[in-house]
């Protein structure tokens, strides 16, 4: 019998978090279970544990505090059984660049990137080594698109998808799997933590919808799943023309065009 990995999740209070940590439930594996919020994973963990007789976990953490971060990370590197990390742990807020404070920047990307980068950190060499595992990064469509007027926020998902990139790249000759997942709206209590209305957004994806999609593309062992992108060829495009830049870049010398 083949014993499923364990799978840590970040954010998994409530919104994809939790949709994730029930969907793995069903699949059979034992979870730990990582957010702020203690009764609500409490609440989680039991319900899970009761409907599908699996093992659940609870760590409590703040992701911004060094501390709890820490914690978090000595139990990747530690618990062997751990084979699977989620980092959906993230936050928006609203605002221009120039409404919002330094320190409310300063923790946003703490929490969507320093945390995340750390916490992906912390277990690569130990799936690597083992030639076996998965990381499953969530970023956003906003990270490709400036124009959707979340600078920062933006700034941290185009992180988490080049991150996830270039782990592909180094990790996947070793065994190890790395997923970027890029949502568009989707609902969850990340809107009203952020102070923007959900209700001025046009189109909102539902959070179940969301996960199952992103399951779809982790069982086909895509490196990037975009679940509103209806036409696959158009990031393939995207992926082909970017190729086809980098060809044109020379170190060497100055471009024509910028010459006097």
């Amino acid at each position: 019998m083949t014993t499923r990995p364990t799978v840590l999740i970040t954010g998994a209070s409530t919104g994809i978090g939790a949709v994730y940590a029930a969907r793995f439930a069903q699949r059979g594996h034992d979870l730990v279970l990582v957010a702020r919020d203690q009764s609500r994973l409490d609440t989680l963990a039991a319900g899970l544990r009761a409907e599908h007789n699996v093992a659940v976990d609870v760590l409590q953490a703040d992701l911004t505090r060094l501390s709890d971060l820490q914690t978090v990370e000595a139990r990747l590197r530690d618990d062997a059984r751990i084979g699977i990390l989620v980092n959906n742990a993230g936050a928006a807020q609203s605002g221009t660049f120039i409404e919002q404070s330094t320190d409310s920047v300063a923790q946003l990307v703490a929490l969507n990137t320093t945390a995340l980068v750390r916490l992906a950190s912390a277990i690569a060499p130990r799936l690597a080594k083992a030639g076996d595992g998965a990381i499953i990064n969530i970023g956003s469509v906003v990270g490709l698109a400036p124009e959707f007027g979340m600078s920062v926020y933006g700034a941290t998902k185009a992180f988490v998808l080049f991150l996830s990139q270039g782990l592909s790249l180094e990790l996947s000759p070793q065994g190890v799997y790395v997923q970027a997942v890029l949502p568009a709206a989707t609902r969850t209590e990340i809107w009203d933590r952020a102070g923007i209305d959900i209700n001025t957004l046009s189109e909102i994806m539902e959070v179940g919808d969301l996960v199952d999609a992103a399951l779809v593309g982790f069982d086909r062992r895509e490196a990037v799943t975009i679940p509103p992108l209806h036409e696959g060829e158009r990031w393939d495009a995207l992926q082909t023309a970017r190729q086809g830049l980098l060809s044109q870049i020379r170190q060497a010398a100055v471009a024509e065009r910028y010459k006097a």
